[in-house]
């Protein structure tokens, strides 16, 4: 009778290997942690300036930071048993050890500072990582330019490039600040000379000739002297000759300045040559509008089919400065397979295309520059059409061929967005 239960002679030699991975290692941590605070097996005394005391163990935080791993390694800190850690509150770097053996962290804005400082200095790029998440959500018109000096400070690429343009898309509300007065010159000079500014309208200049009077009356004796170099970057002809006549002319500070005054002049032969179409206008970067709102290239994806076939609604749109998608208005129609286009930097035109019933001629037209943008009716198309081909061409809107649901279409029809 045969063994069932023997295994056969090439299995057993087929089965000579077996690989075993263990899924999870946080069982193992907690009993370090707790070994950690009840000073068990700890080879390692952390001391700080203000008398903290931490335990724990060199292999433990050597694996985690490559600041200890460096110093327990390369220094002469590895052949001892307590290191004073200088420049680190004992409350962020307690912190900062807890979260080495459990993988956890609470961030507030109490110590949001402590923590990115000591973060950077031990090069827990996690928890850097995570304190440059929690700043960029909390960015308000009262703290921006607060975080703009902790991102620069501590070399926070990605928080810097988005607390400034938060800042630059913001510049109204935020002049209206104190902190807006505490700017180095540096820091007002670039600003004042971006195109990205975004004010009510270079209308808009007089928010930002005020903003720079302002700055400079703040610390008048030393700053007094930069005024020249911040009214090359105001573009004043491009504000109204009213307004020049009413606010700049007589300015005390502008008249004790003889540069300034010539910007001043500049700016008002601007608007009498503007009015003679035979003189030329000479151009320089006072008389070039900034980007329309200070907006930039972003991508639009609008429509489509979704995962599950449904048409959709939605519009999305890319920041490849923040490297983030976020979501626009609704579309008044679900549709697939129309065309899309954007004119002048400012309206996105979505037209034609269709569900799986019918094709469309309708378009629908949205005003990107907009505080509340939305989605509206506009003109028709002459034919219904989708899956075409679309263009803008000296801003004239073209549409080629492309099929409705009987046959396929070689015409083409253009369209001039006057009305839009």
């Amino acid at each position: 009778m045969q063994n069932t239960n023997q295994i056969p002679e090439n299995s057993r030699c087929e089965q000579a290997k077996y690989e075993y991975k263990k899924s999870s290692y946080s069982e193992i941590y907690e009993v370090l942690q707790s070994l950690r605070k009840d000073e068990i097996l700890c080879d390692i005394k952390l001391e700080t300036d203000d008398g903290g005391v931490i335990f724990g163990h060199k292999v433990v935080l050597a694996s985690a930071s490559p600041y200890f791993l460096a110093m327990f390694t390369n220094f002469s800190e590895k052949n001892q048993d307590q290191v004073a850690i200088g420049q680190l509150k004992s409350s962020a770097l307690q912190l900062l050890i807890d979260f080495v053996y459990s993988g956890k962290i609470s961030i507030t804005e109490q110590n949001v500072q402590d923590l990115l400082a000591a973060s950077n200095i031990l090069q827990l790029q996690e928890v850097k990582n995570a304190c440059c998440n929690f700043l960029q959500a909390q960015l308000c018109p009262t703290n921006v330019i607060g975080i703009i000096a902790i991102a620069d400070f501590h070399d926070c690429t990605k928080l810097l490039t988005s607390s400034e343009l938060y800042f630059k898309q913001h510049f109204s509300d935020v002049v209206e600040e104190e902190e807006f007065l505490s700017l180095s010159s540096e820091q007002i000079v670039k600003l004042i000379s971006s195109d990205e500014l975004t004010v009510p309208s270079e209308e808009k200049v007089c928010k930002i000739f005020e903003s720079v009077i302002r700055w400079v009356k703040h610390d008048l004796d030393s700053r007094k002297p930069i005024l020249p170099q911040l009214m090359e970057y105001v573009r004043l002809p491009l504000t109204s000759k009213n307004y020049i006549l009413k606010n700049v002319v007589d300015d005390p500070l502008l008249n004790n300045c003889f540069k300034c005054k010539d910007y001043v002049f500049e700016a008002l032969r601007y608007h009498l040559h503007k009015s003679d179409e035979l003189i030329t206008i000479p151009h320089n970067i006072r008389t070039k509008p900034r980007q329309p709102s200070g907006t930039y290239k972003v991508i639009l994806a609008v429509g489509g089919a979704g995962i599950n076939n449904e048409i959709l609604d939605s519009t999305e749109w890319y920041d490849p400065k923040l490297n983030q998608w976020h979501f626009g208005p609704k579309m008044i129609t679900s549709r697939y397979a129309g065309g899309l286009v954007v004119v002048n930097d400012n309206f996105a035109l979505y037209f034609g295309g269709g569900n799986y019933e019918s094709t469309f001629q309708s378009a629908d037209a949205l005003d990107v520059s907009s505080e509340s943008p939305k989605w509206r009716p506009t003109y028709e198309m002459l034919v219904k059409r989708q899956w075409f081909g679309v263009g803008v061409i000296n801003n004239y809107i073209y549409a080629v061929r492309g099929r409705n649901l009987e046959h396929r279409l070689n015409s083409v029809e253009c369209y001039h967005p006057w009305s839009l």
